[in-house]
């Protein structure tokens, strides 16, 4: 138990940040003209390991954005990270999006557009290098990033499935 009261207390050290990826509207026309609706794709994350996308919709803005971050809280997802970079290259797919991620070395930064940038930074990472493949609209390509971070596995959880040590 005494190993799992600092890992929580970490957790409350570092909030929940959030950030509107894009915002959608659309328009139906009626009598007495045009109805707007709004959707916002959010990232929630706390630059540790831990991120979250989220769809929100509704009839204004800010009650869109509050949905989608709600909806973010919801689908935390955990990362594993080497440090402030990724273990190894990784591909994420979503749709017609393919995402590369490759792990960059100190100070390169997040080489990225504005989608992906948003899911990688929320999720602690700080070096990377990426490129998109196929469609980029902000909602697959968020959902193809997030694809990529799920399924990287650091060293000590690939020594644990394979009962191996890896030297290295």
């Amino acid at each position: 138990m005494a190993l799992e009261t600092p890992h929580l207390a970490e957790q409350e050290e570092r909030p929940l940040e959030d950030t509107v990826v894009k915002v959608y509207r659309c328009s139906k026309v009626v009598k007495g003209g045009r109805r707007f609706s709004f959707a916002a794709l959010v990232v929630v994350g706390d630059r540790a390991g831990n991120v979250g996308v989220g769809y929100g919709k509704a009839n204004e803005v800010p009650l869109a954005v509050e949905k989608g971050i709600k909806d973010a809280k919801k689908a935390m997802h955990s990362v594993a990270l080497d440090g402030k970079t990724l273990p190894h290259e990784i591909h994420g797919r979503y749709r017609a999006t393919r995402i590369t991620l490759v792990p960059a070395s100190p100070g390169t930064g997040v080489i990225a557009g504005s989608s992906a940038r948003a899911v990688l930074e929320y999720a602690g990472v700080q070096d990377v290098l990426t490129k998109i493949y196929g469609s980029t609209s902000p909602k697959n390509v968020v959902k193809a990033t997030l694809n990529g971070l799920r399924k990287l596995r650091n060293k000590e959880e690939i020594e644990a499935l394979r009962g191996v040590t890896i030297n290295g």
